[in-house]
């Protein structure tokens, strides 16, 4: 039961998605701004004396499912593209130009990049990292 979604629709959302990524706050960890020796990479508070977990004023906010971008576009590319990671030409063929973008494995050289650029340029694909 897949219905198609208006490609307007996808628009619309991705401007929802860019203006509440906007009014996100930073999630950092507690304490990172105290002790240099702890990154800013979030940690989920766990004691009964961390002010982020009761969520006191004045301390940085808690992560929480509000915060969340709407259903259809998360994961999407900002161009509205589902992304897929490419590492050989086979792999394009099942792909669908008005849904999906391309990029290419860092792993692949110089002589398969120019095979996957060349037959995604055939197919009518959008490569992410040309």
């Amino acid at each position: 039961m897949s219905t198609e979604i208006p490609r307007e629709e996808i628009k619309r959302l991705l401007r929802v998605r860019e203006l509440l990524k906007k009014k996100k706050p930073e999630f950092i960890r507690m304490n990172s701004w105290r002790l240099p020796r702890l990154g800013d990479g979030w940690r989920h508070p766990r004691t009964l004396d961390n002010k982020i977990k009761w969520e006191k004023k004045g301390f940085p906010a808690r992560v929480k499912i509000g915060y969340r971008k709407p259903r259809l576009v998360r994961g999407l590319h900002p161009s509205g593209f589902v992304e897929v990671l490419v590492h050989n030409p086979r792999e394009l063929e099942n792909l669908n130009p008005e849904i999906h973008a391309i990029r290419i494995a860092s792993t692949v050289g110089k002589r398969k990049e120019a095979e996957i650029l060349k037959r995604a340029k055939e197919l009518g694909l959008k490569v992410l990292n040309a």
